[in-house]
């Protein structure tokens, strides 16, 4: 069997988050869908990524293994590619501060940050 790798030197999208969808309660699903509402309200879907625009793609995931590192408020673990940021504890009242601060002004929103 062969197999072919493929190595992107640009990136598909300008940022990928990836939201752990592990908790019992439910609250990643709610926290990825919000972040895919307030992209399109904060007009964010695309951002200019390597003098192209690129989209902003959010996916849920399985569990991404720090749930001892975030806090507990039993909120969802978000991870931001390709700046390798990790967000801890997140709730749907959270995601629009990330999006506008994160996104919109290219600060990480530190009261959530996992280090």
């Amino acid at each position: 069997m062969h197999f072919t790798t493929h190595h992107l030197t640009t990136p598909v999208y300008a940022h990928h988050i990836f939201v752990c969808t592990n908790q019992k309660s439910g609250v990643g699903d709610d926290v990825a869908k919000t972040f895919k509402k307030e992209l399109k309200k904060q007009d964010l879907k695309k951002l200019l990524s390597g003098g192209k625009k690129r989209k902003n793609r959010v996916q849920t995931t399985g569990c991404l293994d720090v749930c001892k590192h975030c806090k507990k408020g039993n909120g969802a673990a978000v991870v931001f590619y390709p700046e390798n940021i990790w967000y801890g504890d997140v709730h749907p009242k959270d995601v629009a501060d990330i999006v506008a601060e994160h996104l919109g002004e290219g600060r990480p929103v530190q009261r959530l940050r996992l280090e």
